[in-house]
């Protein structure tokens, strides 16, 4: 078993020495290097240099990913939804969903690797080792997709949270004249700082607005990257009043006091599940604290009574 271990470690570690020579003294693409000489310039603008950090940081993402993703890799429909979860989770890059492939198989050999060689370091039996190997390539491969469910679920209350105040907003704008994607606009700009998540799907639809694609289909793509059930009666509720030509600002009003009525409503029954989920950590904790408080002296006297 010893030797077994012996040579699973020093495969792991000439793997990853090799990879990071390869990662290291790999020739660069031809777009980087333009954008390195462009960089080198005196006279380069800021652009220019944001620009080149960003090709850095992608062409670093695609030298750590693509052997491995080539070692793997993922079907069309898998791909597909794996790139819909990165958006939904705030990560729009072209390079996310081969960067958390990286990450995924990283952590599926990582984790055993450092479990088997610290089993060989303190010389474990055969049996414990399997067992602890196998425990960390099972968390291995839950712990990128859980960090990522939670990544969403946490993006989607922020915007959860922000969609009432921005529909105030668009409702105060679209009344004084302007119009939706003015309106949305001004909803950008003026919640960068208090709801940077929702400014930034909203910034991004107009954007798509201002390059040619059609008001619906930014909408319709405004509610997929978010994956939040609101938003989606949001854009599905614009883009009706948009065909029938009723007044939006009024249908925005009345779906902003039916979304406040929804928030009261969660924040209701969150209050109604609490005294349920109190009861674990009560019955656990403070009860028998509370039953050897009370009858713990009692208990000592019986116990002296019956010892005489």
């Amino acid at each position: 078993m010893l030797l077994l271990i012996t040579i699973s470690t020093f495969v792991c570690i000439s793997l990853g020495m090799m990879g990071v020579y390869w990662l290291l003294y790999r020739p660069q693409s031809a777009a980087t290097e333009r954008l390195k000489r462009l960089g080198e310039r005196p006279n380069a603008a800021n652009g220019a240099v944001s620009l080149q950090e960003d090709a850095r940081a992608t062409d670093l993402a695609g030298r750590i990913a693509s052997p491995l993703n080539r070692l793997l890799p993922p079907s069309a429909a898998e791909a597909k939804k794996l790139q819909k979860q990165l958006m939904q989770a705030g990560f729009r890059s072209s390079s996310a969903p081969i960067t958390f492939r990286a990450i995924q198989i990283c952590t599926l050999a990582g984790f055993p690797a450092i479990v088997a060689l610290a089993c060989a370091l303190l010389a474990r039996p055969l049996s414990g080792a399997v067992l602890y190997i196998l425990f960390a390539f099972v968390i291995g491969f839950f712990l990128p997709r859980y960090a990522l469910r939670r990544m969403i679920r946490s993006r989607q209350q922020l915007v959860r949270w922000g969609l009432a105040d921005a529909l105030d907003l668009m409702v105060i704008s679209i009344e004084a004249g302007l119009g939706l994607n003015a309106a949305m606009v001004k909803v950008s700009q003026e919640l960068k700082d208090v709801h940077p998540d929702i400014s930034d799907e909203f910034e991004m639809a107009n954007l798509e607005m201002r390059v040619g694609r059609e008001r619906e289909e930014a909408l319709r793509n405004l509610a997929e990257r978010t994956g939040v059930d609101d938003l989606r009666s949001l854009v599905a509720m614009l883009i009706q009043t948009d065909k029938f030509g009723t007044s939006i600002a009024r249908a925005i009003r009345a779906f902003s006091d039916s979304l406040r009525t929804k928030r009261r409503q969660r924040a209701e029954q969150a209050a109604q599940k609490a005294a349920v989920k109190l009861l674990f950590p009560l019955a656990c904790f403070l009860f028998p604290t509370l039953f050897i408080a009370l009858l713990g002296p009692a208990v000592l006297q019986l116990i002296d009574t019956l010892g005489k």
